[in-house]
């Protein structure tokens, strides 16, 4: 009974009353969604639609490219009409791009229909932060890290889903599996009807302004401080390609390291952050503590390089013992830049202008996901030194991004008052 009454106390401390529960059960589902078919992408298009392995590369780097639109293009959408209707269109637009791929082997339509989801994916993320900064208020950073935490599990279970799907090792297991996506999708959309629409700045001053002086509203493209600070966080969010490419190659071609532990530092990365992106996100819980954590973070991604750089000497234990040290740095990072990254993109955006700066910010991520497998296949082929390089260039962007938002944070209100998150 003990576990089954720790998970109700813990439901009912999620930020942002019930709307806020169901935005997270809404992040569940949709990450076990995604986890059934992300694993199984790339294995779908070549035995279930046949395609050869330059036609699946460039399908999904040119669905990428389109996708890095859906983010500025939801945000300045968000501003002016409701979140929850454009999180419902978001939610159908990426079942019916999923239930789509089903229907044909035509290269054409299936690089038009992963273009949709990829478009609907970006632009659903930026929707949700949205979501998260308006219902949840100054309890909004515990929120994101909640909603994390339970997506990362998703994301897990979804996995586990489609391994013992492919056990079965026929072309109708890819089909479920893609099939299963896309009705996750629609849940989500049917769970976020019943969600309230949380209130709005941005369109309320939008209509007075209409009403009287039509006041052009702040652009985040003709703010350069925020221009430069998501030009900074496009470097923060590298460790994404640390563990999606970096890691496993260097461990197979750099280290002494078995082979098996590229998958078992996947493994503990998800654990970490389930484990720890709440408990840790009480240190970012004002604006004042977010950007204060730019420093300690900037230590912990100089560590991942070095202990990866590390990682080339002889033996295997001793690659295994820094191989396990530079993921365990990495994840820290990315925990702790998760925190500081949700205050600070809107801590630094006008209240009226929320959703047209988070779409801007959403490109960072976006961006990362062309320049990252590139900077880290650079570190890879640079041997030791490049690992050292790379991290101590994500260090330096870290302290420089500390100086860049001192004077716009010392010039404006704090964003939330301080408050102490409490564990239970």
């Amino acid at each position: 009974m003990y576990p089954v009454r720790r998970a109700m106390t813990w439901s009912k401390h999620v930020p942002g009353g019930p709307d806020g529960r169901r935005m997270v059960a809404i992040a569940l589902v949709d990450r076990i969604g995604s986890g059934l078919w992300a694993s199984v992408s790339v294995l779908y298009f070549t035995y279930a639609s046949h395609l050869t392995l330059a036609q699946v590369g460039t399908l999904v780097a040119a669905a990428a490219a389109v996708g890095i639109a859906g983010a500025p293009l939801a945000g300045r959408l968000a501003d002016r009409l409701p979140l929850t209707r454009l999180l419902t269109a978001v939610q159908i637009l990426r079942a019916a791009a999923s239930l789509a791929l089903l229907t044909t082997d035509h290269y054409a339509l299936l690089l038009v229909y992963c273009s949709a989801g990829s478009l609907g994916d970006r632009g659903g993320s930026v929707l949700t932060k949205l979501y998260a900064a308006r219902i949840a208020g100054p309890d909004r950073v515990r929120y994101q890290a909640v909603q994390r935490t339970v997506a990362n599990a998703g994301w897990a279970l979804g996995g586990l889903a489609a391994a013992a799907a492919l056990a079965l090792g026929d072309t109708a297991a890819y089909q479920w599996l893609l099939a299963a996506d896309g009705l996750s999708f629609l849940l989500c959309a049917l769970l976020t009807l019943r969600c309230g629409e949380p209130p709005s700045p941005s369109r309320t001053v939008a209509t007075s302004k209409n009403t009287t002086h039509g006041t052009r509203p702040a652009s985040p493209w003709r703010d350069r401080t925020y221009l430069a600070y998501v030009a900074t966080e496009t470097v923060l969010f590298l460790d994404d390609a640390v563990f999606k490419v970096g890691l496993p190659l260097w461990l197979v071609h750099a280290t002494d390291a078995p082979h098996g532990l590229a998958p078992l530092l996947m493994v503990l990365n998800n654990v970490m952050v389930v484990a720890l992106q709440v408990p840790l996100a009480r240190f970012g819980a004002t604006t004042a503590s977010a950007r204060a954590l730019l420093i300690p973070l900037s230590a912990l991604f100089a560590a991942g390089g070095l202990t990866l750089a590390l990682s080339a000497t002889d033996g295997t234990v001793t690659a295994t013992l820094f191989l396990v040290a530079s993921a365990t740095a990495f994840t820290l990072a990315e925990i702790l830049h998760a925190t500081v990254s949700w205050e600070l993109s809107v801590a630094l955006a006008p209240e009226t202008a929320q959703g047209s700066y988070l779409g801007v910010h959403g490109l960072a991520q976006a961006a990362q996901r062309s320049i990252g497998p590139l900077a880290v296949t650079a570190a890879i082929a640079t041997g030791p030194l490049g690992w050292t390089v790379f991290g101590s260039v994500i260090a330096v962007t870290c302290v420089f991004q500390h100086r860049l938002v001192r004077d716009r944070l010392t010039r404006t209100p704090l964003s939330v008052p301080p408050v102490t998150v409490s564990e239970h």
